[in-house]
């Protein structure tokens, strides 16, 4: 049995799975906020009330906010803080009493669209998270890669490709630069872009629903969709996959996966683009199974 987990800044979710890859439970709690000891509490009562319930011992992998650190071993870039500069690893691998597998949610989301979802088959993956953040992971082979910096498919924090004259320098971005990917294609992006251009206050979602009857929404859906297309054509240009998988409360925006491919051509250095645009399959249910998945 495998057992996944995904930890989220406002909620936990466990799930387990047989060798078939069929669900057998899930659960999902609050994340203690701000509290570090009673998160490890938490990781190590969902795995033990699992187990017990299912009358078996499993493999445990962790989809988290940011990564471990290759030279130090403890968590960084998490956006939920308490996680920050601890031995996330260490200190779960002890309340659990055995080895666990952890990698960054984007990797864990991509691993799953890649195993038995949207992407299932593909020698080559990209799996774009499009929502609060912007996040990404590599699958090749089936395998995921890391890297020997553990920042493989962090896409989100390079620059926007082929910026405007209006983009530059962009907006002033939490890993300490401007104008990155993130800042323009998050939710929160979306909704500072049209309250620049436009003067008007929504969320991104409040954008998508107005665009169709409303001809600011439309303009400012249009320009997301410029940069998209810009910024994954750059995504081709250098890892050249397969199939791009999208995810995240922004993958939810359906004209994306006609308008981008008729896109981005102009930017891909090829005559021809085969790359493949779909949307997820198991939407929020693929953090948890990529870590589970984390466990061939």
């Amino acid at each position: 049995m495998k057992i996944g987990i995904d930890l989220g800044g406002t909620k936990t979710e466990i799930a387990a799975f047989d060798a078939r890859g069929a669900e057998l439970l899930r659960r999902r709690e609050p994340t203690p906020s701000g509290n570090y000891a009673a998160t490890l509490a938490l990781l190590a009562k969902l795995v033990a009330d699992a187990e017990r319930e299912l009358v078996t011992t499993a493999t445990v992998g962790i989809g988290t906010p940011g990564a471990l650190s290759p030279s130090t071993g403890l968590m960084r870039n998490s956006n939920s803080t308490c996680l920050n500069q601890q031995p996330l690893k260490i200190d779960v691998q002890r309340v659990l009493g055995r080895k666990v597998r952890l990698a960054n949610d984007a990797n864990c989301f991509a691993l799953s669209e890649a195993t038995d979802g949207a992407a299932a088959g593909a020698a080559s993956v990209f799996g774009v998270i499009l929502g609060t953040g912007v996040g990404g992971g590599i699958v090749i082979n089936g395998c995921l890669l890391d890297g020997p910096n553990a920042i493989a498919g962090e896409w989100g924090h390079n620059p926007l490709p082929w910026p405007e004259d209006d983009e530059r320098p962009g907006a002033p971005c939490y890993c300490g630069q401007r104008g990155c990917i993130e800042t323009f294609l998050s939710g929160p992006g979306l909704a500072r872009d049209h309250a620049r251009v436009h003067g008007a206050s929504f969320s991104a979602e409040e954008i998508v629903a107005r665009c169709a009857s409303d001809d600011a929404t439309e303009h400012t859906l249009a320009r997301y969709e410029n940069r998209l297309a810009r910024a994954l054509a750059s995504v081709i240009n250098m890892l050249d996959p397969e199939v791009i998988v999208l995810g995240g409360g922004l993958s939810n925006i359906e004209r994306l996966y006609k308008n981008i491919p008729a896109l981005w051509g102009k930017w891909v250095f090829s005559d021809t683009v085969r790359t493949r645009l779909v949307r997820n399959v198991h939407g929020d249910s693929s953090g948890v199974r990529g870590a589970a998945w984390l466990w061939p």
